[in-house]
């Protein structure tokens, strides 16, 4: 790893300064309004753009080891954020709903937001885009069992034996998690790719990807997601000062941690719709919905467990009404293998009715 190299690392850098000069300086930008907004902006830019930073070096990944390796990477990269963050802000908050609230805002971003932007700029391009139905057929379904379970289930369960249960979603997931992976490489890895013909696609990158050195792409990777985490700290801190002083819902909160980690994803989802490449797009959206439930739920139970903070994974009716018709909207949207305008405009809709309810709940 050159030192030419590494100079390219722009985003890298600029996370260790902002480190470098807010982290001394905390508690005294607090003490203002000003000082306090003006850090939460500045952190918030700063952690977007090493976000951004390590969709690059995903991409860079997927492009060498290929489909549908490239998109769990890039999945796993964006929850592995997700789980940090989050993680970091319980430590801090202590708020028994932060974990809930995030990974409902990650679903309703993934689906409703970037499946629906991408299903709608592909949409005005292209007319329809294909994409293979089977894998967008598998990914509701385990959405479908990981909510109830995770997510609907606990509202039922008595109080008394909410810990055991909470294990058992734990050691359920996992196992879960590891059969879809299996199933995704390996048994049925033709159910998340598509065969374009070269008429179907406008753009055809061709990448010798033995010039792309993995090792590097995954150092640099990991590196920028520990960064992120130590950026998040201090995002957590002036975040919960801000909305304390301003009023504004806890949600809202929540939210910024979802932004964050679907960045990278959002990115990506963006130039493969521009391309008439809609299988990535479906691979990514509901990927990372999947494995926002199946990785953080048990992380945040066992971090949960391990430092004694309460959690609340049960959603509320009005969470769990929107969660509902967004997987009603999904089974009608994509199972027929072709996605249109009307169909992305529709899921944005309801991506702006769950960002409005925010204010309001």
């Amino acid at each position: 790893m050159s030192i030419d190299i590494l100079k390219n690392e722009k985003a890298l850098w600029l996370s260790l300064v902002c480190l470098a000069l807010v982290f001394p300086f905390e508690h005294t930008l607090a003490l203002t309004a000003i000082g306090n907004a003006f850090s939460f902006i500045v952190i918030f830019i700063v952690i977007i753009f090493s976000a951004i930073n390590v969709a690059h070096h995903a991409e860079k990944l997927a492009q060498k080891y290929g489909e549908p390796y490239g998109t769990l990477i890039l999945t796993i990269s964006a929850v592995i954020v997700e789980i940090v963050i989050i993680v970091i802000m319980m430590t801090n908050a202590h708020s028994p709903t932060l974990a809930r609230d995030t990974i409902y805002s990650a679903v309703m971003l993934d689906i409703n937001g970037l499946l629906g932007i991408c299903a709608f700029i592909g949409g005005i391009k292209y007319g329809e885009q294909k994409y293979n139905m089977d894998s967008s057929n598998s990914y509701i379904s385990m959405l479908i069992v990981a909510f109830t379970i995770a997510m609907v289930l606990p509202h039922f369960i008595p109080d008394k034996n909410l810990i055991m249960y909470e294990n058992f979603v734990v050691v359920a997931f996992a196992l879960l998690y590891i059969l879809f992976t299996k199933i995704q490489l390996k048994n049925h890895k033709y159910f998340f790719t598509y065969n374009y013909n070269l008429n179907e696609k406008t753009e055809q990158e061709h990448i010798d990807t033995k010039e792309i050195n993995g090792t590097y792409h995954s150092s640099i990777l990991a590196i920028s997601i520990v960064i992120i985490g130590l950026l998040s700290e201090l995002l957590a801190f002036f975040m919960e000062n801000s909305i304390e002083s301003t009023g504004l819902p806890i949600a809202l909160g929540a939210f910024v941690v979802a932004v964050i980690s679907a960045s990278p994803e959002l990115i990506t989802a963006l130039k493969s719709a521009s391309n008439n490449n809609m299988q990535t797009v479906i691979n990514i959206a509901l990927g990372a919905s999947l494995a926002t439930l199946l990785l953080t739920v048990p992380s945040v139970i066992v971090v949960a467990e391990i430092m004694h903070f309460s959690i609340d994974l049960a959603l509320t009716p009005l969470q769990m009404t929107m969660i509902g018709i967004t997987l009603v909207v999904s089974i009608v949207h994509f199972n027929d293998g072709e996605t249109n305008i009307l169909e992305g405009f529709l899921n944005f809709i309801l991506f702006l009715v769950f960002f409005f309810l925010i204010f309001v709940e």
